[in-house]
């Protein structure tokens, strides 16, 4: 294994960790949208099928 060389941040590496910070996240929204239209869909389906 090589050595580890850790240098202070440049700007440049600080703008490009901003970015990826704020794009890179999990659609947490997304998907409990999803997972709450399904069960809505699931529900819906289960009780028009009693009928």
């Amino acid at each position: 294994m090589h050595d580890m060389y850790f240098k202070p941040l440049s700007k440049e590496d600080r703008k490009k960790n901003e970015y990826l910070e704020q794009v890179n996240h999990a659609p947490y929204f997304m998907i409990s949208m999803i997972i709450m239209a399904v069960f809505i869909l699931f529900t819906t389906a289960v009780l028009l099928g009693v009928f």
